[in-house]
């Protein structure tokens, strides 16, 4: 399967995921149902690689970890749902949020990003990559990542209206009930943050 292939299934679905058992999902679509384990192994390796870059790059395409808190690529048509449930502020995204994860939900929304290597400085790094991925399974937060300046990988984290994919268009909030009903529609009985959390 190629790119354009890929593209037109999540235009179709709605949602991908990077990879999964069960659900539809870009190494399934491009290894087929025989892979196990890592994907980097497959036969197909490259290829799946090369798709992920480019959905990546895709401007119709946002990555987030919607399903099972898992890499999840959104086509266009679900952004105004999926937004509208991100900044809902509804009990699962903080019920029961750690004071660390708190904090650092506060600092972004202050400064609009955060750069967590820079964020961890002075603080327990495993601390503060389990607060960032609270903050990211509970869709408080835009995530992005980055090469830094020595050569590594970098998370940074922004507040929605931040999220470089928006180009700063603003969606009309819709209403929750059905936002949550047409995410739902697009992944069926799959583990979605507020059917999980709390």
């Amino acid at each position: 399967m190629n790119y354009g292939q890929v593209v037109d299934s999540l235009r179709d679905t709605g949602v991908l995921l990077l990879s999964d058992k069960t659900l539809p999902s870009v190494v399934g679509l491009v290894g087929g149902p025989g892979v196990k384990g890592s994907w980097w192994a497959h036969e197909k390796g490259r290829d799946i690689w090369r798709i992920l870059r480019r959905l990546d790059d895709d401007p119709d395409v946002m990555v987030t970890r919607l399903v099972s808190g898992k890499v999840t690529y959104l086509h266009r048509r679900l952004w105004p749902a999926f937004l509208t449930v991100a900044t809902s502020g509804e009990p699962w995204q903080t019920k029961g949020l750690s004071p660390v994860a708190r904090r650092l939900i506060g600092a972004i929304n202050k400064a609009g990003q955060i750069r967590m290597d820079r964020y961890a400085e002075g603080r327990s790094p495993k601390t503060v990559k389990a607060a960032a991925a609270e903050i990211e399974r509970r869709l408080l937060a835009y995530t992005d990542e980055i090469h830094t300046e020595k050569g590594s990988h970098a998370k940074i984290l922004m507040t929605w209206s931040r999220c470089p994919k928006l180009g700063g268009e603003r969606f009309q909030i819709e209403d929750l009930a059905a936002s949550k009903g047409a995410l739902e529609d697009a992944v069926g009985d799959a583990d979605l943050p507020w059917r999980k959390i709390i």
